[in-house]
């Protein structure tokens, strides 16, 4: 079986790796759009307003705080489903409930095991303050953000700044199209984590390893 020489750390995915976004933003949506009386379904919005979240990820010339760009992402993301409501408002509603949001079953086991044998570092498109609350942080003690790198997956600055702050060479543990592509085309070496509901990017460069839970990553690493 391939594997991957000793890196100097291994850094983790938070919000597709670790966590299933998707189950806990429509899970917040769904309570929210009950007390509002919307009738869009709250998987429709979650996925508009995560497509458009990604897509600022990717435009932004100049950095603005997760917060910021997820307020915009909820603007356009209700403006596409016909929501009549308070962007902002909902926004924040949303990311207030991220501690909420459910880790996949293998994710703190996987962390406990990773940590075991590496260095071990959250790495996510996040502001600091709103990663603080996730269920992960606890297992792990080191987390590098956008908001500390002042750049978002997949740009190759964010991945530039975990190496140096953890040395290289760096394994990256990701799910998502834009992390894995991201990380690779930055030059770090990759596991994709497969999740449901993500897929490879099919115009991207592919990964050299695979895992279905994150417990075996760390036999794949010697």
């Amino acid at each position: 079986m391939m594997s991957l020489l000793q890196p100097a750390a291994v850094t983790v995915d938070v919000f597709s790796a670790l966590i299933d976004s998707r189950r806990g933003g429509t899970a917040a949506l769904g309570r929210l759009g009950a007390e509002r009386g919307w009738t869009v379904d709250p998987g429709d919005l979650y996925d508009a307003w995560d497509g458009e979240n990604k897509r600022l990820h990717l435009t932004t010339t100049s950095y603005a705080s997760f917060r910021t760009l997820a307020r915009q992402a909820m603007a356009r993301a209700q403006q596409a489903c016909a929501v009549d409501s308070d962007p902002q408002a909902d926004a924040d509603a949303l990311l207030a409930s991220m501690p909420t949001w459910p880790c996949w079953p293998d994710s703190l086991a996987g962390l406990e095991a990773l940590s075991a044998r590496h260095r071990v570092a959250l790495l996510s498109n996040i502001d600091d303050d709103l990663l603080a609350g996730a269920a992960v942080t606890s297992a792990v003690e080191i987390a590098i953000t956008s908001e500390q790198a002042r750049a978002y997956k997949p740009h190759a600055a964010l991945y530039r700044h975990a190496e140096q702050q953890l040395g290289s060479p760096l394994l990256h543990v990701a799910s998502s199209a834009r992390d894995v592509r991201g990380a690779l085309e930055a030059g770090l070496a990759v596991v994709r984590l497969r999740r449901p509901g993500h897929e490879l990017d099919p115009h991207g460069p592919l990964p050299p390893l695979e895992a279905d839970d994150l417990s075996s990553v760390a036999g794949l690493v010697r």
